[in-house]
């Protein structure tokens, strides 16, 4: 659980609410649902309509890696590694064919089963680096469906309000109705902006930055891999990988 997500989530969303009590301001004068449907509704379709299916799914589904980060021990897959060229060092390269199955993850299982196969170093470089750009761009195209929602939240927020003084300008005649008018008018702009601001461009930049450490991750994979090929010492490319940790 990534704490400081829930207590910037929390702290960001008690300062707009405190503040508007310490100005006399009644809580309830910020739940409007019109401006909600508004504003989260017409950044949900704009966003849909940008993003292909698939992209959107993938963006949805990252969405929880804000509190449940995911797992990227970069100490163990080192450890990893390193065991693993102390056995190729002994044995031989076949020696290692028993560790695929042990592998859960598509990539490294590929790079594993490529090194045991006999791969030049370079070439298991070339095959690996293009998998992982190939996964750094779903990555950043899916964490860009949050940053797209932040782009348009607050756009959709003024065409909220423009409805709202529309309607308070239908109904000049009836004063009773001109505070709904008004009260929508500038609680949307409110929830275009905040939730812009506090909840999708924040989002987007974090799930951004464990897109880059998953990249990382994989790009010391492949630097340890190769290493094995090319018969370096376990301790030199251990040296290499902590350098990633640093």
């Amino acid at each position: 659980m990534d704490r400081i997500s829930l207590i910037g989530l929390a702290t960001g969303i008690a300062a707009i609410v405190g503040g508007q009590v310490l100005e006399g301001g009644h809580i309830s004068s910020l739940l409007q649902p019109t401006a909600f449907v508004i504003v989260i509704g017409g950044t949900l379709g704009a966003v849909m309509l940008q993003s292909p299916f698939a992209v959107f799914v993938r963006g949805m589904r990252m969405g929880r890696w804000v509190f449940l980060p995911p797992a990227a021990d970069g100490a163990d897959t080192i450890a990893r590694i390193v065991a693993w060229s102390h056995t190729a060092r002994k044995e031989g390269l076949l020696a290692l064919e028993g560790h695929v199955d042990e592998l859960q993850d598509p990539f490294a299982r590929k790079g594993l089963q490529l090194l045991i196969d006999g791969a030049e170093p370079e070439r298991l470089r070339e095959v690996l680096e293009v998998d992982i750009a190939s996964f750094e761009e779903q990555m950043k195209l899916a964490a860009r469906v949050w940053e797209s929602a932040g782009g348009y939240a607050p756009t959709i927020g003024i065409l909220g309000a423009v409805m709202g003084l529309i309607h308070v300008m239908e109904n000049l005649s009836d004063p009773s109705k001109l505070g709904a008018g008004i009260a929508v008018a500038f609680v949307a702009t409110i929830y275009g902006v905040g939730s812009a601001n506090l909840i999708f461009l924040p989002i987007a930049k974090k799930l951004l930055a464990h897109t880059s450490r998953l990249v990382a991750l994989r790009e010391m994979f492949v630097d340890g891999l190769v290493g094995i090929a090319n018969g370096d010492n376990p301790r030199i490319i251990e040296s290499r990988l902590q350098g990633y940790l640093a």
